[in-house]
């Protein structure tokens, strides 16, 4: 019998209107453009704004771009994923919030957090449930309202981040252009240097977290770059060595978006030129889960059936990994 496997048959992405330059942040705390742009790579980030816009709004525009370009009827899905950090509240999952915005009403839906690494986990989850046969149409989700979270009086990490939603429709591939290969790791010793220290059962909200400005993101951006440099370049490389894949055959690295630093460091390790490299860090910044199916989302129309790529993420957890696939289908 031959074995079941997914593919990505669709892509959809939402990104706020509200553009935060660097030139704006230069007027909140003491940055540049040009100490932004050396450093990270960073020249502008979209940002949500509004009352009681979460991350489920961009979610929800995200999967309803996707299942119109799909021409998928919400009644059809069979289990929709999102991964996120920034969930709207901390029950229900976001991914029921989604669902409930965009009308599918069938579904299992679920929430995952592995920090930049969850689209990458997300969609090896997925590829399960289409692989056992069990479902036919899965929505994977990345989404993340970064802003939420992000103290804007650290100059070290409110350039970094920005929020956006991606989505993506896996599907039973009818070929070889399928999901082909996954490797996801984590240690959770990275704990300590990226993480957000209060809001959780650990230590729930109080007048004391909130004047100690703990529910935004912690970041030792030192530690935290070394391993992202080592731990994605390491997981490319071996996803490339253990499926017979070279620099000549490989159409594309989609890497999460954190530092042009770590993306070249990535690309150099892989043997890439910079044209085989999906980069837009220079446009919304680090958005988290968003920044893989945002890349796929703008390269769609540049993407060819067949098209070797390999995504590769690296997250708060620490969490890291590689996703090696072809390509299902030409964009016309």
């Amino acid at each position: 019998m031959t074995k079941i496997k997914a593919a990505i048959t669709g892509i959809g992405a939402y990104v706020p209107n509200y553009i935060l330059t660097n030139d704006e942040l230069s007027q909140m705390v003491d940055t540049s453009d040009e100490w932004i742009m050396t450093r990270i790579g960073i020249r502008e980030r979209r940002i949500l704004k509004g009352e009681d816009q979460g991350t489920s709004v961009m979610g929800a525009e995200a999967v309803k771009q996707l299942l119109d370009k799909t021409n998928t009827k919400p009644e059809d899905v069979d289990l929709l994923i999102c991964a996120t950090v920034t969930p709207d509240m901390p029950f229900p999952a976001t991914a029921s919030i989604i669902c409930d915005k965009t009308g599918i009403l069938n579904a299992f839906s679920f929430d995952i957090n592995a920090g930049c690494s969850g689209f990458l986990v997300a969609l090896a989850t997925g590829c399960k449930f289409v692989e056992s046969g069990e479902y036919k149409k899965v929505v994977i989700v990345g989404a993340d309202k970064m802003s939420s979270i992000t103290d804007y009086t650290n100059r070290n990490t409110c350039p970094l981040f920005g929020d956006a939603a991606g989505s993506a429709l896996l599907e039973p591939s009818t070929d070889e252009n399928c999901i082909l290969d996954t490797i996801i790791r984590s240690d959770g010793s990275g704990r300590h240097n990226l993480h957000q220290k209060a809001g959780g059962s650990n230590r729930p909200p109080t007048h004391e977290t909130i004047d100690a400005r703990e529910h935004y993101i912690y970041q030792d951006g030192q530690t935290v770059f070394k391993w992202a440099v080592s731990k994605m370049a390491d997981v490319s490389a071996e996803m490339m060595e253990r499926n017979g894949l070279t620099p000549e055959n490989l159409a594309w690295l989609v890497p999460h978006q954190a530092n042009n630093r770590i993306i070249e460091a990535t690309a150099n390790r892989m043997g890439l030129s910079k044209e085989k490299v999906m980069i837009n860090i220079q446009k919304y910044g680090n958005t988290t889960a968003a920044t893989l199916p945002l890349c796929l989302w703008e390269w769609e129309p540049r993407l060819k059936k067949g098209d070797n790529i390999i995504l590769a993420a690296f997250g708060a957890g620490f969490t890291w990994g590689a996703t090696y696939l072809k390509w299902a289908y030409d964009t016309h």
